[in-house]
């Protein structure tokens, strides 16, 4: 199952709602949850923390995976080294970037 989210901000702001929303798709997907993080230009440590509830609500055996993230958000992931808990993966090449600036 893939879930891309279409907010340029993760934050404090829609964080609890972004949560529940998910764990709530995810609850009845097959074994692997892809989200796709392309739009998201911005995430403090609420959106930081909504995606590791997420992971830690996943069944045994049920995996998450990042793709997509812009360098402020791959920073996020870095600094607090939830790259080496989390699976990330860049954007596929042959998709065009969503961003706006992206296209400048």
């Amino acid at each position: 199952m893939t879930i891309r989210v279409d907010e340029s901000r993760l934050d404090a702001a829609i964080a609890t709602a972004f949560k529940d929303r998910v764990r709530n798709l995810v609850a009845h997907s097959g074994s692997s949850v892809v989200l796709d993080l392309t739009p998201v230009d911005f995430m403090d440590s609420s959106g930081l923390g909504a995606i590791i509830a997420i992971y830690k609500s996943l069944p045994t055996g049920r995996r998450l995976e990042l793709v997509g993230l812009s360098p402020n958000v791959e920073r996020v992931f870095r600094l607090t080294r939830m790259d080496t808990v989390l699976s990330i993966r860049a954007r596929d090449p042959d998709q065009p970037d969503p961003r706006p600036e992206a296209a400048e």
